[in-house]
């Protein structure tokens, strides 16, 4: 999941914290279609979870397990946002 392109950068900007698919789709410079099929391929597997606020749909790391995986992949701008994450 993590080998796209456009979802690791969903994934980057999600590990700042919550965002709302608005915010999302400026910071990645994609249409809202391909931003909207990405997001639910992460949380079909699990990678994100959702909830609503009003009119739109917050996104958020569900498993922040993630970030550890992003340090070997070599991410250095991973910023934990659980302590407990990434020890």
């Amino acid at each position: 999941m993590l080998a796209d392109p456009t979802r690791l950068e969903i994934i980057n900007l999600l590990l700042e914290g919550e965002r709302c698919a608005c915010d999302i789709i400026p910071n990645t410079k994609k249409t809202q279609s391909t931003i909207s099929i990405q997001l639910n391929k992460l949380k079909k597997n699990k990678i994100l979870t959702s909830r609503k606020d009003g009119r739109k749909v917050i996104y958020r790391i569900k498993d922040y397990r993630i970030c550890e995986m992003l340090r070997v992949m070599g991410n250095k701008k991973v910023k934990c946002l659980n302590k407990n994450c990434c020890k």
